[in-house]
């Protein structure tokens, strides 16, 4: 009777552990099945897909290329980021909703490029992006706006392009509407992070005075008992322009100094003062 109650056991226990196998299977294949739908909760925001026009144009926007290392902040479906491994960039997704992470794993590999694509499940608050030459993003524009110090201190030439939304008072360098095979959400942003010049800079024989709001520079240049106010200042990148005293002022900034050429003639130079 013992021996039989054993038996009646362990058949019950081998048929239990098989149900659960079963039941273990088809979760996992659901879970590999897994798709997520316009609207669903996320973290902080809501996903609704960039349309894939607009995903190209901002591609194209950010001028990506083999040489890029592009970063997607929250990646969703990984869309924007195969895209660019298609361009023979690297890419990488940061997405908080772990579905979406294997799910954009997935459509990689579906499209050949896991090589170059590459997700991670991490709050975007915490993440390091700072390695970027171009970064996208679908955000609310309070996240826009939580993430523009960390974005203003990236190195001076990387692009920022946003879909839809803006980074509040720092204007766009470009803005582009698409309208082909796009409903909703179809305006891109561009801003191209500019390099620190706010101060003030000794010339050789003068000193240059700047006020930086983003982009944009104004200020003065004073050479001897002269001083021009400065006009049209303008940073893209690393690269800055400004007109003084009729001549029109060209150049590169490095972390310590700036240099480039005089319309009228001649080069010029400046260090940052007390560097």
């Amino acid at each position: 009777m013992t021996a039989l109650l054993y038996i009646r056991r362990s058949f019950f226990a081998l048929g239990f552990s098989m149900v659960f196998a079963c039941a273990y299977a088809q979760a996992q294949s659901v879970k590999g099945d897994y798709q997520p739908h316009v609207g669903q909760e996320g973290k902080d925001v809501i996903w609704v897909p960039t349309p894939q026009s607009l995903v190209d144009k901002m591609l194209d926007m950010g001028k990506v290329t083999s040489k890029d290392y592009v970063i997607d902040l929250g990646s969703g479906d990984g869309r924007t980021v195969i895209t660019a491994a298609k361009r023979g960039a690297k890419a990488l997704g940061i997405e908080y909703n772990p579905d979406m992470v294997e799910l954009s794993k997935r459509n990689a590999a579906k499209e050949g490029v896991s090589d170059k694509a590459s997700f991670v499940k991490a709050d975007l608050f915490e993440s390091d992006f700072s390695q970027a030459t171009v970064i996208t993003m679908f955000l609310l524009p309070d996240i826009n706006l939580k993430l523009r110090p960390k974005i203003l201190n990236l190195k001076p030439g990387t692009r920022i392009v946003s879909n839809s939304f803006t980074m509040g008072d720092w204007s766009s360098d470009d803005t582009v509407n698409v309208k082909d095979s796009c409903a909703s959400y179809c305006i891109a942003y561009l801003w191209i992070v500019p390099a620190k010049v706010d101060g003030v800079w000794q010339l050789n024989d003068g000193e240059l005075t700047l006020k930086q709001t983003y982009q944009m520079i104004s200020g003065s240049l004073k050479r001897g008992n002269n001083t021009v106010q400065i006009a049209n200042g303008k940073l893209n990148g690393d690269q800055i322009i400004f007109n003084a005293g009729g001549s029109l002022y060209t150049g590169r900034v490095t972390a310590n100094g700036m240099e480039g050429t005089i319309s009228s003639g001649g080069d010029w130079k400046a260090m940052r003062a007390g560097s």
